[in-house]
């Protein structure tokens, strides 16, 4: 093997001090062929000049260096990313823990809370599967009860398409359907009507034509009792005794409508409102109330009957009350609360479902002061 100090002149010595200088920038990435002892030399002359302050900054560190410090700079800025990431799904959990799948942290709310139902366009074959059992609270006042997919409110009275029908045109079947709408909110939704004020606006569209009736709903607000009963037309609830929950009460029905027998408009609206209250006095225990109703109305034509343009005359109404004390006339509905001590007797009627709209309004025994089986 010949000795490669002899070919001192096949590489200059700028050519070498090149190759250290770009191998700080990383810009020369093949190492010349020179004996080992130039390399040395140059070495050594490099370092007198690092003495002197003179040699090219950097020349120590080399391109393996620069390399390895990058690769860490950017695991370092890959992790800064997945803890942002990370951060930020923390706090949207924790506003909203129900988008965590099963509820782990027990909040009382579920996935379904998102998928609401459709609305109601007949009726169902049968009663609401039951909901996981959960306690309802402030927070989620209708948690383990089939009302969290229902609508809120009057989002939940949802109007048919109105066409002509019989004799009147589509702008009747409207006026029927909305008049409807109006009552259905006025009577069940209206806050002040919950509390126990005067249904002003509930009454102000009926038609004062109809006096048995309008006498009857005004005896029954001013001097309740078992004979007259606002109830049957409004709910109410006694503002010392229970207050409402938030301010969503949850909606589930249908209306029709058909040919009406006074050349009008006939509607049809049955409907079930939850409500979830507590105690006036501050206790934090929930309770839920579930009524339903069924009402029959008529726009009738003025033009050929001695009807008031723009009211409503009521051909039937009915109503059923879920989880209220059914011996007290006072005109107000009276939740039952899990912990509440026996008053009475118990109740001699059969247990019903509240939440089974699949039967007939009254054809499973609930004016028999019965039970039910779920709140």
């Amino acid at each position: 093997m010949a000795d490669r100090s002899s070919d001192e002149g096949s590489i200059p010595d700028e050519a070498w001090e090149k190759f250290l200088r770009d191998s700080e920038s990383g810009a020369g990435r093949d190492v010349p062929k020179e004996p080992s002892a130039r390399a040395r030399l140059v070495a050594q002359r490099l370092r007198e000049q690092d003495a002197r302050g003179e040699a090219p900054a950097g020349w120590r560190t080399g391109p393996a260096s620069q390399e390895l410090n990058g690769r860490k700079a950017r695991r370092k800025k890959a992790w800064t990313v997945v803890g942002v990431v990370a951060a930020i799904a923390v706090g949207v959990v924790a506003l909203k823990p129900s988008l965590l799948p099963g509820d782990p942290f027990g909040t009382g709310e579920s996935d379904v809370a998102a998928s609401p139902l459709p609305a109601e366009t007949a009726a169902p074959t049968g009663a609401p599967a039951e909901a996981p059992p959960q306690t309802p609270t402030l927070d989620a006042p209708f948690a383990g009860s089939p009302a969290l997919r229902w609508a809120d409110g009057e989002a939940g009275i949802v109007l048919p398409r109105a066409t002509a029908v019989g004799g009147a045109s589509k702008a009747r079947v409207e006026e029927a359907l909305k008049l409807t709408r109006k009552l259905l909110v006025a009577a069940n939704l209206d806050p002040k009507v919950l509390r126990g004020e005067r249904p002003e606006a509930a009454l102000g569209v009926l038609d004062p034509k109809q006096p048995e009736l309008v006498d009857d709903l005004n005896t029954s607000l001013r001097s309740p009792s078992e004979k007259h009963d606002p109830l049957r037309m409004f709910s109410r609830f006694d503002p010392d005794e229970v207050r409402l929950v938030g301010d969503v009460v949850k909606t589930r029905g249908r209306i029709t409508f058909e040919k009406g027998k006074h050349n009008g408009v006939a509607v049809h609206a049955d409907y079930t409102f939850v409500y979830p209250v507590v105690r006036a006095d501050g206790s934090t225990e929930v309770t839920r109330t579930i009524v339903r109703r069924a009402l029959d109305v008529e726009l009738s034509d003025p033009a050929h009957y001695n009807a008031t343009p723009g009211r409503l005359v009521v051909v039937k109404y009915n109503e059923e009350a879920g989880n209220s004390s059914c011996d007290v006339h006072d005109g107000y509905l009276h939740p039952n609360f899990p912990s509440d001590a026996p008053t009475s007797a118990p109740p001699s009627g059969p247990t019903t479902d509240p939440y089974d709209r699949s039967k007939e309004l009254g054809a499973d025994g609930w004016e028999d002061c019965g039970t039910v089986s779920r709140v």
